[in-house]
């Protein structure tokens, strides 16, 4: 068990099972409350169950690489504020499927802006990805509702969320990262919420916490998954995400998909699980 725990497809795993429960729980609160002010108490009940861990472990919370953690905070506020409504607005497994360019986005946008360089077969998964994307989205046969556009967001603030996640992995603590965006939306969030405001009922609180501790579970362990193994080696297992998102989708929400969307979330996610292992060969040959 020990040598199991020490892995980063078992960690990855259990971040699978954590935001997929965290997704379905949200879907039921939204029918209460506003989504922006569910990622309010997701983030200020998240970071109580750290709270705990962050006092038994002194110097865990460094200040002197605040700049790196602030742009990542920045960046995974934009992209839960837009996944909350999107979740809370559009089928789970569209949202997920759109969820899954971020990494498509973060490779594109450090081409344009960063410079960098990428051959053919990368591009090849690029193009793979997109399409996948178009065959989600289908423009012009498909209404592009808020909840569509709110995931497209996410998407693309998730790719940079993704990227700054991975490099800080490689230096900080992994509860360190996990905590530190917690620590920095919270304040954000709530102002957010203040707009949409109402008190939960009694019926919802369990929900709250759920979320609030699934978030956590799922920061934790997906930092944790990172920071033992490359990115190529647990990205294949976001199949098990997938396949849990829809068949909620599908067995508590009464959701249907057809064969083009499922097909496009395949084509997305196995595009990036391909850029991960191509990224993490380039590495071994440099």
């Amino acid at each position: 068990m020990q040598r199991l725990k020490s892995s980063g497809p078992f960690w990855f795993i259990l971040s699978c099972f954590a935001f997929a429960s965290m997704w379905v729980m949200i879907r039921f609160a939204a029918r209460h409350l506003h989504s922006f002010e569910i990622v309010f108490f997701r983030n200020f009940i998240g970071l109580l169950f750290l709270v705990p861990m962050m006092l038994g472990t002194p110097g865990l919370i460094r200040r002197d690489r605040m700049k790196v953690h602030l742009g990542r905070a920045t960046s995974g506020f934009i992209a839960t504020m837009g996944t909350f409504y999107a979740v809370a607005n559009a089928p789970l497994a569209t949202t997920l499927a759109i969820n899954y360019t971020a990494p498509l986005f973060g490779t594109l946008g450090a081409v344009l802006v960063l410079g960098e360089r990428i051959r053919a077969r990368r591009i090849a998964a690029l193009a793979v990805g997109f399409v996948g994307m178009l065959l989600v989205l289908r423009p012009g046969q498909l209404p592009l509702t808020a909840g569509i556009v709110a995931g497209i967001v996410s998407a693309v603030s998730t790719g940079y969320s993704i990227v700054a996640m991975r490099s800080l992995v490689g230096v900080d603590d992994a509860r360190a990262v996990a905590a530190w965006t917690f620590i920095l939306t919270t304040i954000p969030s709530l102002a957010v919420a203040l707009f949409v405001w109402q008190t939960p009922p009694p019926a919802v609180w369990p929900l709250l916490a759920g979320i609030g501790a699934a978030a956590a579970i799922g920061q934790l362990t997906l930092t944790r998954a990172f920071s033992l193994a490359e990115a190529s080696a647990v990205l294949p297992l976001d199949f098990v995400r997938f396949g849990l998102i829809t068949a909620a989708g599908i067995l508590l929400f009464g959701e249907t998909y057809d064969a083009l969307t499922l097909a496009g979330g395949a084509l997305i996610l196995s595009s990036t699980i391909y850029l991960a292992w191509r990224e993490a060969q380039l590495k071994k040959a440099g």
